[in-house]
């Protein structure tokens, strides 16, 4: 069998693959209409950030079995399209872990002592001792947006260079940041009390821009922002302002909204801006790490079958995955809705399983649950195989129960979710062979199908406040594809989940939350 690389992995991962027997063919920075020529015989191929997997390149790809990431970002893979065709999607999560960690650290103290525009000046013939007095970051308050893996990495580094951290994350336990030495608070307090400020979220709808002239006016004058996580956090033309008018004193980035990024990007011509090329990732041990991490899994499927780090396809083979596969597919997809419905860092997760299902191993159904409740906010860090790791660094509870009766169904999944913001409850079965189906959201019934565009709504149940919500819609131009309502008819309240064409914008959204009788309304994305 064959493997395609396309873009450059350390030697160490392309030894791994030949001595695991397969053909190993690198062409690297290949043009749209090459990739699609080379990809025709591939079974695996390995790439990381520079190759796009389209929908066309999947569709040309007749062999392939396995696109394998040198890395954890998956935007420039259409995951959907693999799907349709069975392709496995593999990464690497934590390979780069540590070496982004001490990028942003690097950058944190390479802008507070000024040191690249000192060495531009000492090559330029100068000697400007005084123009480029620092600070000292001892002493000082780092603010961290996102405690996760990296985040928390961040905060060990700088409380060894005497600096406070404070933290903004709503899906992390207040005790698990207090083991960490951080201080979790609200996002406008950390922007009151940070001298410095680094964001480590993926690039979420809820996170894009989320830097922005409205939290940079929020923040010390004076403060130093970083970010080394996604391109599109930070609002670069706000940044861009908030720099000219001194409010932020510097900043320095390692992404970008658009990459490469050229001398056209005017924060390029600030004297108070650094930045580097995504370099987060870019050190030997890490690329190391991400070479021998996807060569060890490209090679363990295609010679053995084995599926690891996958992030569509679970680890289960066989007469298993037949029998479990539409389980595995409703409890991720339960998961995401239960994931858009909570409120607060997630506490507890109940999973029960009743009626046929209950007879089978259902630990990757178990699994599929989790790695839905946190995709939305860690993205491609989560798994498959990582998700139950990840839920128990987080502190957050694990329980299963069975029973092999079911009242209303022959199958049915039940996830309850207990945070801070309160318990939610879903539950969903399968129609026919392998048709996922919502049948419950709390106290409401209904039948649902889990996918797509969708907004859950609760309303009061009385004349007009269904056509109020479907003329508020409609006036924004939102088709609505389907409409389900269920019914509390003891407390006259009903539950409306639509499925639109579009997602509904923020200010669509506004409306809707001011229509008299809408108790609530949210989208939810699948």
């Amino acid at each position: 069998m064959k493997v395609l690389i396309t873009d450059p992995i350390a030697r160490e991962g392309v030894d791994i693959l030949r001595q695991a027997g397969l053909e190993v063919e690198e062409r690297l920075g290949l043009a749209p209409e090459a990739l699609l020529e080379a990809v025709k015989d591939a079974d695996g191929l390995v790439i990381r950030s520079n190759t796009k997997v389209t929908a066309e390149v999947v569709a040309a790809a007749d062999r392939l079995k396995v696109v394998g990431r040198a890395g954890t970002g998956l935007d420039n893979v259409d995951i959907e399209a693999c799907n349709k065709r069975g392709i496995v999607v593999m990464n690497t999560p934590g390979g780069n872990t540590n070496s982004a960690a001490e990028h942003t650290v690097a950058m944190m103290l390479a802008m507070s002592r000024h040191i690249p525009q000192a060495t531009a000046s000492m090559k330029a013939g100068k000697w400007e001792k005084k123009r480029f007095q620092g600070q000292e970051v001892a002493g000082k308050t780092l603010g961290i947006i996102g405690i996760g893996r990296i985040g928390s990495i961040v905060a060990e580094l700088v409380q060894g260079l005497r600096m406070k951290v404070v933290a903004f994350d709503p899906h992390i336990r207040p005790d698990l940041a207090e083991k960490l030495g951080v201080e979790l608070v609200d996002l406008d307090e950390l922007c009151r009390r940070a001298d410095y400020i680094s964001v480590h979220t993926p690039l979420l709808p809820e996170t894009k821009g989320l830097l922005n002239k409205d939290l940079f006016d929020r923040m010390k004058d004076g403060v130093m922002v970083l970010n080394c996580a996604r391109g599109g956090i930070v609002n670069e033309a706000d940044l861009y302002a908030a720099l000219k008018s001194g409010k932020v004193a510097a900043a320095a980035l390692d992404v970008f909204e658009k990459e490469p990024t050229t001398l056209e990007n005017p924060l390029l011509g600030l004297d108070n801006f650094i930045c580097t090329p995504h370099l987060g990732a870019s050190t030997r041990e890490a690329q190391e790490n991400v070479a021998v991490a996807v060569a060890n899994q490209i090679a363990a499927y295609l010679t053995k079958g084995e599926v690891r780090n996958a992030v569509n396809v679970p680890s289960v083979g066989g007469e298993a995955l037949v029998r479990l596969g539409p389980f595995i597919r409703l409890g991720e997809k339960l998961g995401a809705f239960l994931a858009n419905m909570q409120d607060g860092a997630m506490e507890e997760v109940e999973i029960g399983y009743l009626g046929d299902v209950a007879e089978y191993d259902t630990a990757p159904v178990t699994v599929a649950v989790l790695k839905g409740l946190m995709a939305p906010y860690l993205r491609e860090e989560v798994n498959y195989v990582n998700a139950p790791i990840l839920a128990r660094e987080r502190g957050i509870k694990v329980t299963e129960a069975k029973s092999q009766t079911s009242e209303d169904f022959t199958n049915l999944l039940q996830v309850t979710v207990r945070s801070g913001g309160g318990t939610n409850l879903v539950a969903g079965t399968i129609f026919g062979k392998k048709e996922p189906r919502l049948v419950r959201i709390n106290d409401f019934r209904l039948e649902a199908v889990p996918e797509g565009h969708m907004l859950l709504i609760y309303n009061e149940d009385r004349p007009g406040v269904i056509g109020r919500i479907g003329l508020t819609l409609g006036e924004a131009g939102v088709n609505i594809a389907r409409m389900q309502v269920g019914q509390d008819t003891g407390h006259h309240r009903n539950v409306i989940l639509l499925t639109m064409d579009e997602p509904v914008s923020p200010d669509v959204l506004a409306r809707l939350q001011e229509q008299d009788g809408v108790t609530s309304a949210r989208p939810v994305e699948l």
